[in-house]
């Protein structure tokens, strides 16, 4: 089997299993209680925030147990507006970002806020100019991706935090999920005030996250109950998920650097060889390309058919967001780059992560023009 489906989760290191299992088995207590189970638990979610901060640069007490990316991006987004609604009801956005930021806006539109979704170039990236002149008096908060989960286009989030440096009145949101591990962002240099991760998009499990929540930055929570998360987020804590999540982060900070290096390597070398079958398009810009994704279409083929068809073959690849990737429209990042229906019903996605070897690259890139060839055939 080969796994290039990593940007819709990826396979969690054994040694993260492990501690999930121990701290679930042995340091179980509620760390709400007020007895010595109670007290161990506590001490181990204090660690493993103590870790998160230190990773990502930034103070224990600015990291925000969640649920995963979903979830911290509707609380510094809803959360956001909620609070400082007095002082304005206009948000900025891109029109290329993943389902949890673009659905939260449009529920938040409901709501009368008004909402600037900014258009992207064929690169899919935004124009620094062009959120200049989005910015109003009663503007509140932009969000912008840092990673664009189907593309791969990385966002000017260093550009933006040097112009909002002017603009201290508005929040700056980053969704970092898919960049966490594989492209270096500085939250307090970029001046960004809420930043999003998703622990099982770097090997950790399903269902655990961490929201970065700038010392000074006020939101209101999105659930009522015991005040957990210091009032921000209630619900008893996962403490086996934060301590595997803290444990997934070391691990893979720990690899960034020589495992960002073989994924170029892999990138490029299935890049070489998809610009060999014939009626390929890459969509993927070659400039402001993270390391780990190649978005493509194959000329009238469409992406399900060859995804099966992959499959057969042990290849696991995706269409879209796996957020989206059920439903029958096409990539709505690659109709707003510019790219024709027709391709972009067609789009590939393959991502990689630091456990994918050049050895898979070569023989998936053989599956991918033997099932090109058939279905050709077969279509004719």
């Amino acid at each position: 089997m080969i796994y290039f489906d990593n940007s819709a989760t990826t396979k969690p290191y054994k040694e993260v299993l492990d501690s999930f299992v121990t701290v679930s088995s042995e340091y179980f207590g509620n760390p709400s209680s007020l007895h010595s189970m109670g007290g161990q638990a506590e001490k181990l979610l204090s660690q493993a925030r103590e870790q998160v901060s230190k990773f990502l640069k930034v103070k224990s007490s600015e990291i925000y147990f969640t649920s995963g990316g979903t979830e911290g991006n509707n609380l510094a987004i809803k959360g956001s507006a909620l609070m400082h609604k007095h002082r304005g009801r206009h948000l900025i956005t891109s029109s290329v970002e993943h389902p949890s930021v673009r659905l939260a806006m449009e529920q938040l539109e409901r709501e009368d806020f008004d909402i600037t979704y900014l258009p992207v170039d064929r690169l899919g990236r935004i124009r620094v100019e062009d959120l200049e002149k989005a910015i109003r008096k009663d503007t509140i908060l932009i969000s912008i991706m840092h990673v664009n989960n189907e593309v791969g286009t990385i966002q000017p989030i260093e550009e933006i935090g040097q112009l909002l440096k002017r603009y201290p009145g508005i929040l700056f949101h980053v969704d970092a999920v898919q960049s966490v591990g594989k492209i270096p962002i500085s939250l307090i240099d970029n001046r960004v005030d809420f930043c999003s991760i998703s622990a099982h998009k770097f090997h950790g499990l399903k269902g655990t996250g961490a929201l970065f929540i700038r010392e000074g930055a006020r939101i209101s929570p999105l659930f009522s109950g015991g005040d957990q998360e210091r009032k921000i987020r209630s619900g008893t804590e996962n403490v086996a998920g934060a301590v595997a999540m803290a444990k997934a982060l070391r691990m893979t900070l720990t690899k960034a650097e020589t495992g960002t290096e073989t994924m170029k390597k892999i990138q490029t070398l299935l890049w070489n060889g998809l610009t060999e079958i014939e009626g390929t398009q890459i969509h993927t810009p070659h400039e402001y390309m993270a390391p780990h994704i190649i978005n493509f279409s194959l000329k009238g083929i469409k992406s399900e058919v060859f995804i099966h068809a992959l499959e057969r073959k042990g290849v696991f690849v995706s269409t879209t967001s796996a957020c989206s990737s059920k439903k029958k429209s096409p990539s709505k990042t690659l109709i707003e780059m510019g790219v024709p229906e027709t391709l972009a019903e067609s789009a590939i996605r393959i991502s990689l992560s630091f456990q994918n070897s050049e050895e898979e690259a070569l023989t998936a890139l053989a599956a991918l023009k033997e099932s090109a060839n058939q279905l050709r055939k077969v279509m004719k």
